[in-house]
C-alpha cells in the first residue's frame, strides 16, 4: 500500500498549517508515520489521496452513523443550500430539529444549538454556576469535554489532588474551580464535597470515550446523581459521543439516570459542525433572551447543519439500528478475543452500543489510571497493520471505533481477517 501522496501533502502542510492538520490526533503522534490524507467517502468506505480505499470506524468520531453520504442526508443539504448557507437569523428547521432532540431525551423541555461540543460543554458549565449559584465544578480524569480552560485539567496521583492546568496557556487561575474524581469512583467525588460547599455540579461521559471505551460500574451513574440531589448539585451529562448511537435519545436512559443538563453535537448535525445543551424548563430559561445567563453565536442553528441533522435523526429513529449495533459489536469484541488468542496478544475490550475498542493489557479497564496501563507501542503496530489492510481506525489507544449502520457481511469478513494479520504482527514484536 502506497502513501507518497499522503506524505507530500504533509511535508506540504507543515508550511501554514500547525503540525499540518488541524486537530492534534491527525497527526498520529501517538501510532508514529506520517498522517493519512483522506480525498472521499461514500458507505461504509473512506478513500485516501492515494487512492487507498478502508472500511472507517472513524466516522468523523461518530457522525456518520448512517455511514458516509447516505442519499437521504446528503438530498436534504443540497436542497438546503438552494436557500443560502446562512443567515444569522431563525429558520423553521431549528424548532423541527430541537423538538425531534428534546422528545429523544427524557427530563430535556428547551434545548439550545451551538457551533461544536466544545462550545455545548463551556455553555453547560456556565449554565449550571448560574442556576445554582455556586463556582466550582467536579470532572473525571480521563474524561474529555472539549478544550475549554476550565476543562483542560490533569489529575493528581491522590483522589482529591488540587487540579493542575493540562494545557500551556491555560492559566491556575481558569481552573481553580475545576476538582478532579476518579471515573467509577463516588468516594472520589464525596471528598470533594467534604471540603468545598460552593460546588455547582458534576460533568460525566455517561460512556467515556476518550480513554478508549469504559463503561460505569455497577450502580455508579445512579448513585452519583442520588448524592448530587442530596447536595443540590447538578448533573451535566456530556453525550457529545454517545448522544443516538446507543439508543434513539441519550446513553443516560439506558443507564438509569437522568441528567439536569445534557450535552450532544455530533450525531444531530449529520456531519456539520454542531453542539447542543438542554435541560429542563426551570434551568433553561435561566439563559438569554429569557433569563440572565448569556450565550450567543452568530452561526448557531446553521440552516444546512440543521437540515442535514434532522434528516439523519428521522432516518435513524426510521431504521432503529441499535439491536444490528449490539449485534455487530459482539462480533467484533469475538474477533478481537479470538485472534489475540490465538497468537498470544493481552487484550481487554470494553464496547457499549456501537462503540468499542481494545486495550492492550490484562486485567480490566474501569478507569484512566487502569487505561494508560496498555501498551501503547504494542497498539501502534496494531494500528498500522490494519490500515494496510484496508481498516481505518483512530490513530490513538484512548479513542473509541465507532460503528455504522451501513456495515456490510463482506465489510466484517475483511476486517475479521485484517484483525488477524495484525494481531500476529503485534506478537511478533
Amino acid at each position: 500500500m502506497d502513501f507518497k501522496n499522503s506524505e507530500k501533502l504533509y511535508k506540504k502542510g507543515l508550511k501554514h498549517l500547525v503540525g499540518a492538520v488541524n486537530s492534534p490526533v491527525r497527526a498520529f503522534a501517538s501510532v508514529g508515520g506520517n498522517p493519512l490524507f483522506i480525498k472521499k467517502a461514500k458507505g461504509t468506505v473512506i478513500t485516501d489521496v492515494d487512492g487507498n480505499d478502508y472500511i472507517d470506524y472513524v466516522l468523523s468520531y461518530g457522525p456518520m452513523i448512517l455511514g458516509h453520504r447516505h442519499k437521504k442526508v446528503e438530498k436534504a443539504i443540497k436542497k438546503a443550500l438552494k436557500n443560502g448557507y446562512t443567515f444569522g437569523a431563525s429558520t423553521k428547521n431549528e424548532i423541527k430539529l430541537a423538538k425531534i432532540v428534546c422528545d429523544a431525551f427524557p427530563g430535556m423541555d428547551k434545548v439550545r444549538f451551538v457551533n461544536s461540543g466544545t462550545e455545548a460543554v463551556l455553555s453547560a458549565l456556565r449554565l449550571a454556576r448560574a442556576y445554582t449559584g455556586n463556582d466550582k465544578i467536579i470532572k473525571f480524569a480521563g474524561c474529555y469535554h472539549g478544550h475549554s480552560d476550565a476543562l483542560l485539567v490533569a489529575a493528581g496521583s491522590g483522589l482529591v489532588t488540587l487540579s493542575l492546568p493540562g494545557s500551556k496557556g491555560v492559566p491556575e487561575g481558569a481552573v481553580k474551580n475545576t476538582l478532579i474524581a476518579n471515573y467509577n469512583d463516588l468516594e472520589s467525588v464525596k471528598a470533594h464535597f467534604e471540603k468545598h460547599d460552593d460546588i455547582a455540579g458534576v460533568i460525566i461521559e455517561p460512556i467515556a470515550g476518550n480513554m478508549g471505551v469504559v463503561l460505569p460500574q455497577g450502580n455508579f451513574l445512579k448513585e452519583l446523581k442520588a448524592y448530587l440531589e442530596t447536595k443540590n448539585a447538578l448533573l451535566i451529562v456530556d453525550e457529545v459521543m454517545t448522544g443516538f448511537r446507543s439508543k434513539f435519545g441519550g446513553a443516560q436512559e439506558l443507564l438509569g439516570v437522568e441528567a439536569d443538563i445534557t450535552c450532544l453535537g455530533k450525531v444531530i448535525g449529520g456531519g456539520f459542525p454542531v453542539g447542543a445543551y438542554g435541560a429542563r424548563n426551570e434551568i433553561m430559561e435561566m439563559v438569554s433572551p429569557l433569563g440572565a445567563m448569556y450565550q450567543a453565536g452568530t452561526l448557531s442553528g446553521n440552516p444546512i447543519a440543521m437540515a442535514a441533522g434532522i434528516a439523519t435523526l428521522t432516518e435513524l429513529k426510521k431504521q432503529n439500528p441499535y439491536q444490528k449495533f449490539d449485534e455487530i459489536a459482539a462480533r467484533l469484541e469475538q474477533m478481537l478475543r479470538e485472534k489475540a488468542n490465538k497468537h498470544g496478544v493481552d487484550i481487554v475490550v470494553n464496547r457499549y452500543g456501537s462503540m468499542i475498542n481494545p486495550f492492550f493489557k490484562r486485567g480490566v479497564v474501569t478507569n484512566f489510571e487502569e487505561a494508560q496501563e496498555s501498551d501503547t507501542k504494542k497498539f501502534a503496530v496494531f494500528f498500522w497493520e490494519l490500515v494496510k489492510n484496508g481498516i481505518f481506525l483512530p490513530p490513538s489507544q484512548f479513542e473509541a471505533w465507532f460503528l455504522s449502520s451501513a456495515l456490510s457481511e463482506k465489510d466484517l469478513e475483511q476486517t475479521e481477517n485484517a484483525i488477524d494479520k495484525a494481531m500476529e504482527a503485534v506478537a511478533k514484536q
